[in-house]
């Protein structure tokens, strides 16, 4: 979900209406497969209002998740009662992991990596944490690849960030993945409108793995 390092946030708010519509639409299946290959350990950052708890498999042994929004992370609270793995919630960021250095089997990431102050620290947090050969597992909107589409996201960018919760359309999350040092494997691009009306952007389901 959108991260952001504001106590209080209309956009947490607002996130909290808006997201069960969006899931309906077809982002609750996304988030089931992005979990499937969770196991072990995991650390979910932005874990937002605990839409993917319920989908962790058994092969998980416990999350961490993260939300530093205090309206979305009171509602987590609630959905990690019931869901089927233990997850503790914890105000956080993901520039700041607060675990041990190769500790981690598998971080989760549900359209956070749009919206983190800092892409790159929060990638190299993900790198430090996970145990060599351990897992990140994404779901994520990013840049078009169609030319004026991607013109249009860089233009429009600077003032949907301050609307949106320090969401930026135009990232290429892939890219900066591979970047950080992570295998990226497994990468499914399609068209996703979130709510109705809205125009199908680009979206990516991943795997990245450490060396």
């Amino acid at each position: 979900m959108p991260e952001t390092n504001r106590r209080e946030s209309s956009f947490g708010r607002s996130f909290a209406r808006v997201g069960p519509r969006m899931d309906a639409r077809g982002a609750t299946e996304h988030r089931r497969r992005l979990v499937e290959p969770a196991y072990g350990a995991v650390v979910e950052i932005g874990a937002g209002y605990g839409a993917t708890f319920p989908f962790y498999p058994a092969a998980v042994t416990g999350v961490l998740a993260l939300e530093p929004d205090p309206t979305l992370r009171g509602l987590a609270l609630a959905a990690a009662r019931t869901a089927p793995v233990p997850v503790t919630v914890h105000d956080g960021v993901a520039e700041t992991l607060p675990a041990a250095e190769a500790s981690v089997d598998v971080v989760v990431s549900s359209l956070v990596l749009c919206s983190v102050a800092d892409q790159s620290a929060a990638l190299a947090e993900m790198v430090r944490v996970l145990r060599p050969g351990g897992l990140l597992l994404f779901y994520e909107h990013v840049r078009s690849e169609h030319r004026v589409l991607g013109a249009a996201e860089d233009l429009v960018t600077p003032l949907w960030s301050r609307m949106a919760g320090g969401c930026h359309p135009n990232r290429d999350t892939p890219a900066a993945i591979a970047a950080a040092g992570l295998a990226v494997r497994d990468l499914e691009r399609f068209g996703f409108s979130a709510l109705r009306g809205n125009p199908r952007l680009a979206h990516v389901l991943g795997v990245a793995s450490k060396p």
